[in-house]
């Protein structure tokens, strides 16, 4: 039976609309279940290993790069480590990913915030659906952090893809949903940087616009085959 694995994570709420924080984000990491990824996860915890982390830490990007939780007492060096490591990871699987987002100011409620959303994820799988179809099993899995994504996903996939099951996933189980946190933050923060706001600690992180480009979001874009049109 060929599955395909599903890894959904979000950044933003559906509140008003506040200039901190503009965007509603989420990400969808795909893995085709026949393409093993035990030689890169294997290759991440040695490096875990090595910088001094249980083998099984989770990432949380947010965190590394903001200097909070298990990283508030690393250098930027040591982060940056950090943050390396799982985007070598996410290089080295053969994934593919794709995100959605809104610029809030655009939107007047919560309503209209789930009806775009809707009809971004919509309008990705039908144009894909000869993708989608190829699979016997699709399982989603999600950690159920927002109500309003997770109804927004039951809704979209029970209608479209029947054979779409759905798992709550606890974060530190699943590398590719730590994949998804990446890939999420890094969305966010290149949308931040296009309208200048930035936070002081993304600033300091990434340096430069270059740099994040050449470091980060290359790497990135390399495994987003899908593009809404």
């Amino acid at each position: 039976m060929k599955e395909l694995s599903i890894f959904v994570d979000e950044s933003g709420d559906f509140g008003a609309y506040e200039p901190h924080a503009p965007f509603y984000i989420f990400t969808l990491v795909f893995h085709d279940q026949s393409h093993s990824i035990e030689s890169p996860i294997a290759h991440l915890e040695g490096h875990l290993r090595d910088i001094g982390f249980d083998v099984k830490h989770c990432y949380h990007a947010g965190p590394i790069i903001r200097r909070e939780e298990d990283y508030q007492y690393m250098s930027i060096v040591e982060r940056r480590r950090c943050l390396n490591s799982i985007l070598t990871f996410a290089k080295n699987c053969n994934i593919s990913h794709i995100s959605f987002s809104v610029e809030k100011k655009n939107i007047n409620n919560s309503i209209e915030l789930f009806a775009t959303l809707s009809k971004q994820l919509s309008t990705f799988i039908r144009e894909e659906f000869n993708f989608f179809t190829q699979f016997e099993k699709i399982i989603v899995y999600y950690d159920n952090g927002q109500v309003e994504l997770n109804k927004i996903l039951a809704s979209v996939f029970a209608v479209m893809l029947p054979q779409a099951e759905f798992r709550k996933v606890i974060p530190v189980d699943y590398r590719l949903f730590q994949v998804a946190d990446l890939i999420c933050t890094m969305k966010l923060v290149k949308l931040k940087e296009e309208k200048h706001i930035l936070s002081k600690s993304e600033e300091n992180f990434f340096g430069s616009m270059r740099y994040m480009k050449k470091n980060y979001l290359k790497a990135i874009e390399e495994k987003e085959y899908f593009t809404i049109k």
